[in-house]
C-alpha cells in the first residue's frame, strides 16, 4: 500500500480517503496487517492524530479491525461492510466498476417492484393522484435527462408511500450511486423513461391498492433497461478481462 504526502487543507479526510482506496482498492486482501500508525504518518507527512482519527472512521465502516495487541488488520468487506459503501465501490479510480455497477442494476430491478407492491398497501388515498402529476411532469420532460430525474422524483414518492425504513436507506444509496451517471445513461435509459403507459400501469395498481399488480407493472417498467444496460456491462467487464 503506497501512500503519499497530503498536501489539501483537510488533512483527516485526506488521510481517511488514501486509507480507504487502500483497502478497497484490491492492495489489500483481508486478513493483512495494516502499518502501524506512526508509519503511516511518517509515510503521509501528518500527525499520529490525525491517521488515528482516519482509522476510527475505516474501523466504523467496518473494513478493518483492530486485534490485541493493536494491529490494524483488513477485513473482508463482502461480509462486514454496510450498504454505505456501495457508492465508494461504484466508483474507484475516476473510473466505473462495472460488476458494482450490474450489481445495483440487478437489485433495482427487483427491490422497485416490491416497493410498488408495498405503496399499494400502504400509501395514502390520495398517493395515485400524486404520483398521476408526477407522470404528467415525466410526459412534459424534453430530454432523457431530465425525464430520468423526474422518474427519480417518481420512485422517492413511492418508496415514502411503502413506509420501509430499509426499502428507504436501500434507494438512498443506489440513487446516490446511480445519478452521477444519469448523462452517461441518457439513450439506454430511454427504453425506460418514455415509456409513459408503463408508468400509467404502475400509477393505477398503486392508486387500486392492488400490490400484486403493481409488482408486476413495475417489474414490466424496469426490465427492459435494466436487462439492456445489464448486458452491457457484462460485455464490457468480460472484454475488460481479456485485455
Amino acid at each position: 500500500m503506497e501512500l503519499t504526502p497530503v498536501q489539501r487543507r483537510s488533512v483527516p479526510d485526506d488521510v481517511f480517503e488514501q486509507l480507504l482506496e487502500g483497502v478497497v482498492g484490491g492492495g489489500l486482501s483481508p486478513g493483512d496487517a495494516l502499518m502501524s500508525e506512526r508509519r503511516m504518518a511518517e509515510g503521509l507527512g501528518v500527525s499520529r492524530p490525525a491517521v488515528r482519527e482516519a482509522l476510527g472512521r475505516i474501523v466504523a465502516l467496518g473494513l478493518v479491525e483492530v486485534r490485541q495487541g493493536g494491529t490494524t488488520v483488513v477485513k473482508d468487506l463482502r461480509r462486514s461492510a454496510g450498504f454505505d459503501l456501495l457508492p465508494r465501490l461504484l466508483v474507484r479510480g475516476g473510473e466505473v466498476d462495472l460488476d458494482v455497477a450490474r450489481s445495483i442494476l440487478e437489485a433495482r430491478l427487483w427491490n422497485g417492484p416490491k416497493v410498488a407492491e408495498l405503496a399499494a398497501v400502504r400509501g395514502s388515498d390520495d398517493l395515485g393522484s400524486v404520483l398521476d402529476g408526477v407522470v404528467d411532469v415525466l410526459a412534459a420532460a424534453t430530454d432523457g435527462v431530465q425525464r430520468q430525474r423526474v422518474a427519480l422524483e417518481f420512485w422517492d414518492l413511492v418508496v415514502d408511500a411503502a413506509d420501509s425504513i430499509t426499502f428507504r436507506l436501500m434507494f438512498n444509496t443506489l440513487r446516490f450511486s446511480y445519478e452521477p451517471m444519469i448523462e452517461a445513461l441518457a439513450v439506454m435509459m430511454s427504453a425506460e423513461v418514455d415509456e409513459i403507459g408503463r408508468y400509467r400501469a404502475v400509477v393505477s395498481a398503486i392508486g387500486d391498492r392492488d400490490g400484486e399488480r403493481a409488482f408486476e407493472c413495475a417489474h414490466q417498467l424496469l426490465e427492459p433497461a435494466t436487462t439492456a444496460l445489464t448486458d452491457v456491462l457484462t460485455a464490457a467487464s468480460a472484454l475488460g478481462e481479456e485485455r
